[in-house]
């Protein structure tokens, strides 16, 4: 998931360089939406991760 919030905001940054404002704009909302669901995603893994029981 992390893969494709890069992938968004390389496609983000090149789409502003050359002027498409309406494409970055739509990237970089698609990348950051995806960046904070991937850091609730690691969150809830570290927590879930720290109550597993080692027999």
């Amino acid at each position: 998931m992390l893969r494709w919030t890069v992938i968004f905001l390389v496609v983000a940054i090149i789409a502003a360089v050359f002027g498409f404002t309406g494409i970055a704009a739509g990237a970089a909302s698609i990348a950051k939406i995806l960046f904070f669901i991937f850091i609730i995603l690691f969150l809830v893994s570290l927590v879930a991760g720290g109550f597993r029981r080692v027999d």
